[in-house]
């Protein structure tokens, strides 16, 4: 059974910091990237960063480039997004899912979906 487990949204103020995690299982990690999309209310689901396990290419919307950094834990199978310098504008819910090859940019790449966490900045 495929897992993505999201997990470590909650509340911050602006200026600050959130570390998300996907724990996932139940695929083969290597043939697949792990994004992270995100969708506040009213607006489409969009794709925040992505990374390929087996080339490490990493992709970020221009919207969070130089504020958030994703990475791996290949041993725990966990893909971790931090989110710095938070901005109102950040706040969704934030859903992890994993996409054939080496990006996971668009919702119409994912394979699977993990459930979202919400992430809520106030001013």
């Amino acid at each position: 059974e495929v897992q993505l487990q999201a997990s470590g949204g909650g509340a911050a103020q602006a200026g600050g910091s959130l570390r998300l995690s996907c724990a996932a299982s139940g695929f083969t990690f290597d043939e697949y990237a792990i994004g992270w999309f995100r969708q506040a209310p009213g607006r489409e689901r969009e794709g925040v960063s992505s990374i390929a396990h087996t080339t490490g290419a990493t992709f970020y919307a221009s919207s969070v480039e130089g504020r958030f950094t994703i990475s791996e834990d290949n041993a725990k199978n966990t893909v971790y997004l931090e989110m710095n310098s938070l901005r109102p504008e950040d706040t969704a819910i934030y859903y992890c899912a994993a996409c054939v090859g080496n990006s996971c940019p668009l919702t119409r790449f994912v394979s699977w979906w993990g459930q979202g966490t919400q992430v809520t900045v106030s001013s």
